[in-house]
């Protein structure tokens, strides 16, 4: 299991995920199907998410309404934000589609 910091356009969330890298395609697939396309990622060591958040971790770990693939933990993004120190997360891992790429170098009609 995984922990990350997931910074997209609405805002930080922290995910778990049975994903073990950041750059796994079905992790990308799984933040495609909740609505997150273009994101900005940190792996938050899951020791550290655990205590950070405790019970909820727990109740979130086990909770059978959410898939095995990705868990939100938290939605609220200024809590997500101020609950972990940039020192303490990984490095970071930029994702977007290749329209935006595309878009951005003038090939595709934005």
């Amino acid at each position: 299991m995984m922990a990350a910091l997931v910074f997209t356009g609405e805002g930080p969330v922290v995910v778990l995920t049975r994903y073990e890298s950041l750059d796994n395609p079905g992790l990308i697939e799984q933040l495609h199907r909740k609505g997150i396309d273009k994101f900005i990622a940190f792996e938050i060591p899951i020791g550290l998410a655990r205590r950070r958040y405790g019970r909820h971790f727990d109740t979130v770990v086990t909770d059978v309404h959410e898939t095995d693939e990705i868990r939100l933990l938290d939605w609220m993004g200024s809590r997500a934000f101020k609950l972990f120190s940039f020192k303490e997360l990984g490095r970071p891992f930029f994702y977007e589609p290749a329209e935006a790429e595309a878009a951005v170098a003038g090939k595709v009609p934005a």
